[in-house]
């Protein structure tokens, strides 16, 4: 599914304020990311698209690891998707070799401050977390060696080099969120 229209949240309005639990175990805060920059995504255990871009989000969060924090944020209704329930992410995290925060949003009220859309949906936000891009990781998820553009990539390069994000939205693709 393809998503083109009005996004829940504006450029430039600030990150809303979450208190989540990670599967670390650890509950994490918005106000415990310190990098310059912030990528808050949506993403989910079950959906074939956000598990195509697993592996470019790790990449990504290695190449700009210092500069960038990557949190994945899983908002899905776990009564009706069970394999995405809290125990399920723990393992798939673990599975996976995340090396990246992921974070259950089990009341969905951070996926609705968001405007969360689909998994995956991604959100990138400067030092003041304010937001300059949203939108895909890339335009192809499901040939990685046929990417054309890397709109996030592009976008966090520009915002670390001091300049305007050029393209600040493209449409998300992907699963919708779950909701209950």
């Amino acid at each position: 599914m393809e998503h083109i229209g009005e996004y829940g949240m504006k450029l430039l309005d600030a990150a809303p304020e979450f208190t989540l639990m990670a599967t670390d175990g650890k509950s994490c805060s918005l106000s415990d990311f310190k990098s310059r920059l912030l990528v808050i995504f949506f993403s989910c255990n079950h959906c074939p698209y956000a598990r195509a871009y697993e592996g470019r989000v790790k990449r990504l969060a290695d190449e700009f690891k210092g500069d960038v924090d990557f949190v994945a944020i899983n908002s899905n209704d776990e009564v009706s998707y069970p394999q995405d329930s809290f125990e399920n992410m723990v393992e798939h995290a673990k599975q996976e070799g995340f090396n990246f925060t992921y974070l259950r949003d089990e009341t969905q009220e951070v996926a609705r401050a968001y405007g969360g859309e689909c998994t995956p949906h991604f959100l990138l936000f400067d030092k003041d977390r304010k937001l300059r891009y949203q939108g895909r990781l890339d335009d192809n998820w499901q040939k990685e060696a046929d990417v054309d553009q890397e709109e996030l990539k592009n976008a966090i390069k520009e915002l670390l080099q001091g300049k305007e994000v050029s393209v600040p939205e493209t449409p998300t693709i992907g699963c919708s969120i779950k909701w209950k």
